[in-house]
């Protein structure tokens, strides 16, 4: 296994950079057959990993961007890394004129629903204003390739079930609207440029790498299926479940679960779809039908074997009573197919995490 690249000054980061010779082997088909360098920020979160881990076994050449806000070095299985911010704009171009990547893919951006009603400014900047730095330096480097991490928020409150790329983008929250705006810069951008792009939207992603080498780590846990775990193992006194009367079968939201190599397939056959030729597109990331969540606290507490107190309490404003993904087109132009579309697999890889990541998250709060 390759290990991650020590955080050396950005002197020596540049020298290191273009002092080494860039190969790699691919187990892509076509034209996209000659990829092989692959720059990735926000590489070191928690969906990034997933997708570098997998990059990586594919024998590709790596490089993850990621100023390690929320993201975590020993999480780098394969490639390099540089601690950087895309806000760094000098450091960022040096990179890429280095790196001479083939293509890049973005996950780098702030994520937390509720911190952005809070914080709408730092979203903006983050999510909107860095991507534009990004897209300005791929622009200048001769960069084509795109894959953007985009987010089912974009849909906000949808009118129709499963929902479909073609529904109306009305993000109710300062987060889904950072993200469209992004979504709006790329596509203005494929019109002015040799430019393309894929955004993948992704709904509920869940669960950790089988082998439990890496999976969540955030300092606070906002998703549903961690939060439970966290609950089981006593890290949390109860769980709490907002809104039990929904227009759904047992009152609680429903909500699309996928499972985070599932969606580190998705990016590399998005990838190769794109190095094919083929148009820029948007596209759903998720299984296609849904668990409510009495459902996941069932499978949960099944996994575990620990019957954790639960809070039944009122429902959050803006809470949709179920969202679940079309991905027809995915499937379609990709042809992806799902491996682990089992809530119970899902919520296992993650229980087997989290029991592993006690004393990681000692090294967590010392990094904060």
């Amino acid at each position: 296994m390759q290990r991650s690249l020590r955080l050396f000054s950005k002197a020596e980061r540049i020298m290191d950079l273009k002092s080494k010779k860039v190969t790699g082997k691919t187990k892509f088909s076509g034209s996209s057959a000659k990829l092989s360098r692959i720059f990735i920020t926000g590489g070191a979160g928690y969906i990034g990993s997933h997708v570098v881990k997998t990059l990586g076994e594919a024998g590709h050449e790596l490089l993850v961007y990621d100023n390690l806000s929320t993201g975590h070095e020993w999480a780098v299985l394969y490639g390099r890394l540089v601690k950087g911010d895309l806000a760094d704009t000098t450091l960022l171009n040096n990179v890429l004129s280095a790196f001479r990547p083939d293509a890049v893919i973005h996950f780098a951006a702030s994520i937390q629903v509720e911190e952005s009603i809070r914080e709408p400014l730092n979203y903006y900047a983050n999510n909107v204003v860095n991507t534009v730095n990004l897209l300005e330096a791929m622009i200048r480097h001769g960069i084509r390739n795109l894959i953007y991490s985009s987010t089912a928020a974009v849909y906000g409150i949808p009118g129709t079930i499963p929902v479909s790329e073609t529904a109306p983008l009305c993000p109710i929250n300062p987060y889904g609207a950072s993200k469209v705006m992004v979504e709006g810069i790329l596509r203005d951008l494929a019109k002015a440029r040799p430019f393309n792009y894929i955004a993948l939207r992704y709904f509920n992603v869940a669960g950790a790498d089988p082998k439990s080498r890496i999976g969540q780590a955030y300092a606070e846990a906002t998703h549903l299926i961690t939060r439970a775990l966290k609950t089981a193992r006593g890290e949390y006194e109860k769980l709490s479940i907002y809104g039990t009367d929904y227009s759904t079968p047992d009152g609680t939201c429903i909500r699309d679960y996928i499972h985070v190599d599932d969606l580190a397939d998705a990016h590399v056959l998005a990838l190769e779809y794109l190095m094919d030729g083929n148009d820029s597109d948007v596209m759903n990331c998720g299984y296609g039908h849904g668990f409510s969540v009495r459902e996941v606290v069932a499978a949960a507490k099944r996994v575990t074997g620990i019957n954790f107190p639960v809070l039944e309490t009122d429902r959050r404003a803006g809470d949709t009573p179920a969202l679940t993904a079309d991905s027809a087109r995915l499937r379609q132009k990709t042809g992806w197919s799902p491996h682990h579309d089992d809530l119970d697999f899902i919520i296992r890889t993650a229980w087997e995490w989290e029991k592993k990541l006690s004393p990681i998250a000692i090294n967590i709060n010392k990094e904060r």
